[in-house]
């Protein structure tokens, strides 16, 4: 065995205290939940008055809106605890029993699903709304337009199996490895 040098020793003790160089990415992201909260608190202070005279067409729209700005807001928090915990530093807190069940397991793999189920479920909303708005606006959405989001939205759903079916073979040959 071989041993290590003070110098080897020193730059790796480098590399591993340059995680915390994420912190302010992390602390980027809670501003940046901020400004969601500001925009989902600023279209419901906006949609409220006009609830009384609301079609169900736009009060569908309004509220898909509410639940696309949720969903992102969820993302955040996803990428935001179990990016912290998963390559900065455990999240020591005394919460009364208050954390999340998720916390503190969410691995790179499952953070992996999480962030491509929260896109996927945001891109579908996004197309339910403006399917929901053909021939209904001044300005319709044009076929080629429409045609580009649901390439995307099927790109991101292929994206999110085959994410899903690596992480299989992944588990199950880890599986045939240790019973092997």
């Amino acid at each position: 065995m071989t041993r290590k040098t003070g110098l080897e020793t020193k730059f790796e003790q480098g590399l591993f205290a340059s995680r915390w160089l994420m912190a302010p990415m992390y602390l980027g992201l809670v501003v940046s939940l901020g400004m969601l909260a500001i925009v989902f608190a600023r279209e419901l202070m906006y949609y409220a008055p006009q609830v009384m005279t609301m079609t169900a067409d736009k009060a569908i729209l309004v509220i898909l809106t509410l639940i696309d700005l949720s969903l992102a807001g969820n993302l955040l928090l996803i990428v935001l605890f179990s990016g912290y915990e998963n390559f900065v530093s455990k999240l020591d807190i005394e919460d009364g029993g208050d954390r999340p069940s998720w916390m503190g397991t969410v691995d790179f793999s499952g953070l992996k699903m999480k962030l491509i189920a929260s896109i996927i479920a945001i891109s579908t909303i996004h197309l339910l709304k403006q399917f929901m708005e053909l021939g209904k606006t001044e300005k319709p959405l044009d076929q080629d337009a429409l045609y580009w989001l649901v390439a995307i939205h099927i790109v991101f759903v292929a994206s999110g199996l085959m994410m899903a079916a690596m992480d299989w073979l992944t588990a199950r040959s880890k599986t045939a490895k240790n019973g092997a």
